[in-house]
């Protein structure tokens, strides 16, 4: 009763902080002083309640890998879920799959950020400045995030007419990595054109050791390099922006291809054989994957004296494809007639709209109101597959108002409501059925294991609030202070998935008696912008009543090699942590930076911690700037995880440095921008707790060279 009551008061509208004045009035007079003298990174700090990293391209360039999440994951904070060498999933505070939402130009991504194996489909090249909004943000972005936004934003159109655009290299050293990418734009008179292709190409990756250890197996690693981990990844995109008067628009479609091996040692049977040499670190032989993601999405705006009124449109198709030689666990079961080496296929429909409408009521009162909606079908193939078919619809709006008396204060508050739908068709596995009973197995127990996915037809409805202010008291001080309330609806894997998961070497169940997930948390960040010195410190806590995750449940599964049962189950469960920057001019060209970072989680009903709670970590960096160069080194400290989940491995702590310089070249009317990195110098052997091969021993990719080459042009047109 209490808290249904807290609930409804935090849920009361005070909201976020934009002003509108008049041209011709003092506090305009004021507003534009302001605008000036302030960097835009403090300017975009004010605009939320939540701690945001703003990252423009001179931290883009220095840390840049070709693959997203990697770049932006050397933040405190922000943690990246690798596969392999080339491809990453995000996690912020702890917290990933579809409890982070990724968004580009304005429409949420979607492809199967469910499961472990599965990275992100998005152009790194085409990132040229990117928002990172850390705790609940259900409020805005709708259910899947609960746990932060990492928001891909496009850069302002120039001014002037030109043809404008650049030419990018990108080599690697720990798996031969060769990349590149051409764009080109023109900006003529109202309109606004970019087009840009992209592709990287990549061979097996170097791993510091000899062995691996794959059920209870210890497998050789010939040659220290994971054999069969090459890929090819291959984007292109247009995106076209137009303005006239009061009104904008801009359209976007880009397409992403992936196609990346399996290491033949973790995936299906153990036998050594598999891994001997083949000869060729650039091949990509069975076992693979290959996704296309498609994406077309369009955004429209008009303003009035007193009204902004936007809209998005999207469509994205998903194509995940795992090829595999085709096997059987089952005698009766034939390799299919076309395709038979096509182990699973997922085929993602999402179609997303949003319409919002921003009232600028006075110059201290805005208001907000907004509704999104979202429609998702993903069909299935092969002879092996874990995700069922699924039709998924979800609707919400929402309500937000700013108050905001001065430009050093302001309250922000809102609430929504979603609702969704999700029908799951059933699946009989025949070949299961007749396996079990040719092993005798009672007539329960064929029940329960040949429904590979149930029959699900679920409606949820629940609601997201938040309370926040921001205060700044003096002019170098920063205060936020955000209170919320947030909730994620279940997956078609959390409600019917009942079979193993290859990608992460367990027999996964659902729950169809599931409910949402819901949970309350808090926000404090602090920031100081003092002459030499900048401090940032953002500590915070969660607690979900709900809280869904993977629980092994001590249960043996009777199918061929599955091992463990684990199902999807909810919990009590607590998040809390901090993250801390100081950054301190030490000498006029020299900088000292510290960043730190740590992740406490606990599971209340069974009192341990949760699965997949990432390490404390520190960075030390030195920093020496000049004019037209820089010179870094960086030492990390990565802590031991040993608060582990069950049957969930400890992880020992490492110590890594890692050197690198940006040196900018004018040769004739070109600028060259070059940056060098050498990752992990001593060639460590250490292991991600995030990883998705963390399980079966692989440690981290070794010592990396890695060499990104961009050369920006541009001509003014009469």
């Amino acid at each position: 009763m209490h808290i249904n009551y807290f609930s409804g008061m935090l849920g009361v509208w005070l909201a976020l902080p934009v002003c509108a004045q008049t041209a011709d009035s003092l506090k305009s007079v004021s507003l534009s002083e302001v605008v000036i003298t302030e960097s835009y990174q403090h300017i975009q700090q004010k605009k939320t309640t939540l701690a945001l990293d703003v990252l423009r391209q001179e931290y883009l360039h220095k840390h840049f890998t070709g693959n997203l999440m990697q770049t932006i994951g050397q933040l405190p904070g922000i943690q990246s879920m690798d596969i392999g060498s080339g491809f990453s999933k995000p996690m912020i505070r702890g917290m990933g799959f579809n409890r982070i939402a990724v968004t580009e130009n304005g429409i949420k991504q979607e492809g199967q950020q469910w499961g472990a194996d599965h990275g992100l489909e998005i152009d790194a090249f085409n990132i040229e400045a990117v928002d990172v909004k850390k705790g609940p943000s259900s409020l805005l972005y709708g259910s899947d995030a609960m746990g932060g936004v990492i928001e891909i934003v496009q850069p302002t159109p120039p001014h002037e007419n030109q043809l404008l655009g650049e030419v990018a290299l990108l080599g690697k050293s720990v798996n031969a990595d060769i990349g590149g990418s051409l764009m080109l734009a023109i900006k003529k008179n109202r309109w606004f054109t970019k087009v840009r292709f992209s592709e990287q190409h990549f061979g097996d990756y170097r791993i510091p050791t000899d062995t691996l250890v794959y059920l209870t197996q210890r497998m050789p690693v010939h040659g220290r390099r994971m054999k069969n981990t090459a890929g090819v990844e291959r984007n292109i995109s247009l995106y076209t922006h137009y303005k006239s008067g009061r009104y904008q628009s801009s359209y976007a479609v880009s397409n992403a291809y992936q196609k990346v091996g399996f290491f033949p040692g973790a995936h299906g049977v153990p036998d050594a054989t598999r891994l001997e040499d083949d000869g060729n670190s650039r091949n990509i032989d069975l076992p693979y994957s290959r996704v296309n993601h498609l994406k077309v999405t369009t955004h429209q705006q008009y303003l009035w004296e007193k009204l902004l009124l936007s809209a998005d449109w999207g469509y994205q198709r998903n194509d995940r494809e795992e090829w595999s030689l085709f096997h059987t666990h089952y005698g009766t079961q034939r390799p299919p007639e076309k395709d038979p080496d096509k182990e699973l296929a997922f085929e993602l429909n999402t179609y997303s709209t949003a319409v919002k409408a921003r009232l600028l009521g006075s110059s201290t009162w805005e208001h907000i109101a907004g509704w999104e909606g979202q429609y998702q079908v993903n069909n299935i193939s092969g002879y092996s597959f874990l995700l069922p078919r699924y039709k998924r619809l979800t609707t919400g709006v929402l309500w937000l108002t700013t108050y905001r008396p001065h430009n050093r204060f302001a309250v922000s508050g809102g609430i929504r409501y979603d609702y969704g739908q999700l029908r799951i068709s059933p699946y009989k596995d025949v070949y299961l059925n007749a396996y079990l009973h040719e092993q005798g197995y009672t007539s329960q127990q064929i029940e329960d294991y040949q429904w590979r996915s149930y029959a699900v037809n679920r409606t949820f409805g629940d609601y997201s609030c938040s309370l926040g202010v921001v205060w700044n008291p003096t002019p170098t001080q920063l205060i936020k202070v955000n209170v919320g309330r947030s909730f994620r609806l279940p997956g078609a894997n959390e409600l019917a998935a009942n079979g193993v998961h290859h990608g992460t070497f367990r027999h996964e169940q659902g729950d169809a008696s599931l409910q949402s997930e819901q949970g309350w948390q808090m926000d404090v960040s602090y920031q100081l912008d003092y002459e030499r010195v900048r401090l940032s410190v953002s500590p915070f806590a969660s607690w979900f009543s709900n809280y869904l995750f993977l629980k092994p449940t001590g249960e043996w599964s009777i199918l061929p090699h599955a091992g463990q049962i684990y199902r999807y189950t909810g919990a009590e469960a607590v998040f809390a942590g901090a993250e801390a920057t100081v950054s301190v001019d030490v000498l006029r060209s020299l900088n000292y930076q510290f960043a730190g970072e740590y992740v406490y989680t606990y599971n209340v009903d069974e009192h341990i911690p949760l699965s997949f709670s990432p390490p404390a970590s520190m960075r030390h960096t030195l920093t020496w700037k000049r004019k037209a160069y820089q010179l870094y080194a960086e030492f990390q400290t990565i802590a031991a995880q040993n608060r582990v989940a069950r049957n969930e491995e400890r992880t020992p702590g490492a110590n890594l440095l890692h050197l690198g310089g940006m040196l900018n070249l004018s040769i004739g009317k070109a600028n060259v921008e070059l940056s060098l990195a050498v990752r992990n110098l001593f060639d460590v052997r250490y292991y991600n707790h995030l990883s998705f091969y963390r399980k079966i021993e692989v440690p981290e990719p070794g010592r990396n060279f890695q060499l990104f080459i961009k050369v920006p042009f541009n001509q003014l047109l009469k």
